[in-house]
């Protein structure tokens, strides 16, 4: 591996990093950005303007004057399936509370209580969705009525709200039975509603906000992969900074609206047509003080909020039908919710877990999910399944490992002849003939100088398809593995108790171990290569190596708060490739090399017909050329 192979591997990790850093949510600005870009906690939306008295006009409970009635039931409706525990509320008729029933937030995890995660709830303003209806008067908003309930039963619901004349607007639920994380809703105008509105074609406006809570151990992770996201009906999904405030109208009809946090979303999925006009807006929560914490105050990443219309058939011949997925963000799973579709839409709402570029995606699609899956099926703790996958990319990769190495061992062997060509050429106007009679040694001894960089170039998509998989697997979620308890999160070696810049408040052992063995890795290539080089070059290796010295301390910081369980795969994975190395080192006799090569040369030069080849080619041309101008150059002299 010459000067510009080592050029080329600095540049592929600085590639890395600059991906992590863009991966973090760096995107260029939107079409429309949120004014205020600080990190602030956001105000809760002002009641609508005056629209209740309207409302009350129309949807009257008429109770007033009527001794023997009855306050109307607002106790919460309740839906159950395997998996769902669903809310509804009939003040306003719409869903209160959103259970997961079999996953727990971090702070049940680490206290080892049993209590099902809530996802959304619409207590204390954290959480509301609202219809807004046009009418004759003015525009009804659900959120203003209550509603009574026609039917009940454990997965299906049917609320209503009755008008004087008998005009009503209902809502029925239906949750899908089994393991199922699918909520349909339908609305439909009853007994004539219609003559309340005004004639052409009516939309209802569709108002949707959630306060994301923090469901996991580390703020700035879960925040990070955390992110408003949407489907265009052409097929793109696209979603909103994840690092900063954002706020984007969305360039056609939308198919989805996925209010996402690292592991679980609440997605507004529209069956038939699409979401009209999507006024999309994400903002940032600070996180708060230690102090804050401890007195039992909730942590939100991020504020998400959705404006939107739909068509409405305000004859009732036909229902306005929205399907809700409450649930965790797990490829399969979400793949598999192309079944549960009221139409024949597909949602692709497999799209939430992000996979990187296409080749990265790819890689982590057709393969990573395919292992993953396939090793967790046998009931495998997380931290050896991460461990059987090294070794099976380890596997993959040694015959192009072992391919690499021994291209190095051959110019280590060929060094005497190359020092002995410096030593023909110490000067720099002769540096292209020596250049050029290097690569023609190595031809004719059949050494290729660039065999040191392929399995860098075949391992860096892996590692960054990791980088991209690892973060994103749900399965890695409260899964402990040695001093890990979580490997989804960071493992603390030591918590600092307040933030310190640029490392946070611990420090991972996971990370400080991938560091170490980075450092390490680096030290035996450095070597490596400097004993295959010569001359000039040698002198480029010693400025190259403390660049290769930085990149550990530089990764550290950078992965300091990331999961233990990317740590983790980094660390063995480095740990695996410095045993192959020595494995390697240890295989190989230099003198049998030699001999080999030698071989090779007396060949070569036994065929009068055998020419350089690749660069050596490359380097005899332009050396021809450069003889021809300088000989054109006299010539004009001589004149």
């Amino acid at each position: 591996m010459d000067k510009n192979t080592i050029i080329g591997l600095v540049l592929i990790v600085a590639v890395l990093i600059g991906f992590s850093f863009w991966n973090s949510g760096q995107k260029p600005p939107r079409k429309q950005e949120v004014a205020q870009q600080e990190q602030r906690q956001p105000e809760q939306p002002a009641e609508p303007a005056q629209e209740k008295v309207l409302t009350d006009s129309l949807f009257a409970i008429n109770a007033a004057n009527d001794s023997t009635a009855t306050a109307p039931d607002t106790a919460a409706i309740v839906l159950s399936n395997d998996n769902l525990e669903i809310h509804i509320s009939p003040k306003g008729g719409m869903v209160s509370r959103v259970y997961l029933k079999n996953y727990r937030s971090y702070t049940d995890f680490r206290n080892d209580e049993e209590k099902p995660l809530l996802l959304y709830s619409t207590e204390g303003q954290d959480a509301a969705l609202n219809l807004g209806l046009s009418t004759k008067q003015g525009t009804i908003n659900t959120l203003d009525c209550v509603f009574t309930k026609a039917t009940v039963s454990d997965t299906k619901a049917t609320l209503r709200v009755i008008a004087a004349d008998s005009s009503a607007l209902a809502i029925t639920y239906s949750l899908m039975p089994g393991d199922n994380y699918m909520l349909n809703m339908s609305i439909a105008a009853e007994g004539g509603l219609a003559r309340h509105l005004p004639a052409g074609r009516q939309n209802l406006a569709i108002n949707w906000y959630q306060n994301i809570r923090q469901h996991e151990k580390g703020f700035y992770f879960e925040n990070q992969y955390s992110a408003l996201t949407y489907k265009l009906s052409d097929g793109d999904t696209e979603k909103l900074s994840d690092t900063s405030n954002d706020q984007e109208l969305a360039e056609g009809p939308v198919d989805w609206v996925a209010f996402k946090n690292q592991y679980f979303s609440s997605v507004m999925l529209c069956p038939n047509g699409a979401l009209d006009n999507a006024l999309l807006t994400s903002l940032q929560h600070r996180e708060l003080t230690k102090a804050e914490r401890d007195n039992g105050q909730q942590q939100y990443l991020k504020r998400y909020e959705a404006a939107m219309t739909i068509p409405f058939d305000a004859t009732g011949q036909k229902a306005t039908t929205l399907q809700f997925y409450y649930g965790p963000n797990q490829f399969n799973l979400l793949k598999s919710m192309d079944k549960c579709s009221l139409s024949d839409k597909e949602y692709d709402l497999e799209t939430l877990v992000y996979l990187g570029w296409p080749i990265i995606r790819w890689i982590n699609r057709f393969f990573t999910i395919y292992v993953f899956d396939f090793l967790t099926r046998l009931g495998l703790p997380m931290g050896i399944v991460l461990l059987l996958i090294t070794i099976l990319m380890r596997i993959i990769v040694y015959a192009p490992t072992r391919k690499s190495f021994l291209s190095t061992a051959k110019m280590r062997v060929l060094k005497p002849k190359v020092d002995e060509i410096s030593r023909k050429y110490p000067n720099k106007e002769d540096a292209m003939k020596k250049q050029q009679e290097m690569m023609t040694l190595y031809s004719q001894y059949g050494v290729s100088p660039m065999g040191g960089c392929l399995p860098m170039l075949i391992q860096m998509p892996i590692w960054i398809a990791m980088f991209n998989f690892v973060p994103n697997a749900i399965e890695l979620r409260q899964q402990g593995f040695l001093w890990a308890e979580d490997l989804s999160t960071y493992d603390s070696l030591i918590d600092f108790g307040t933030e310190i810049w640029g490392i946070g408040d611990h420090l991972s052992l996971f990370c400080l171990l991938f560091s170490v063995t980075q450092l390490v890795y680096s030290y035996m290539t450095m070597r490596q290569q400097r004993e295959s080089m010569s001359g000039e070059q040698a002198q480029q290796m010693k400025v190259m190596q403390w660049m290769m010295y930085l990149m550990p301390i530089l990764f550290f910081f950078m992965l300091n708060k990331y999961s233990s369980g990317l740590n983790y795969y980094y660390f063995i994975s480095l740990l695996a490739s410095i045993l192959t190395m020595w494995y390697l080192r240890r295989r190989t006799d230099d003198a049998a090399l030699l001999a080999k090569l030698e071989a090779n040369y007396k060949a070569n030069q036994n065929d009068p017909n055998k020419k350089p080849r690749g660069l050596a080619a490359r380097l005899e041309a332009l050396n021809k050329q450069a003889a021809m101008m300088d000989a054109q150059r006299k010539r004009q002299n001589n004149k």
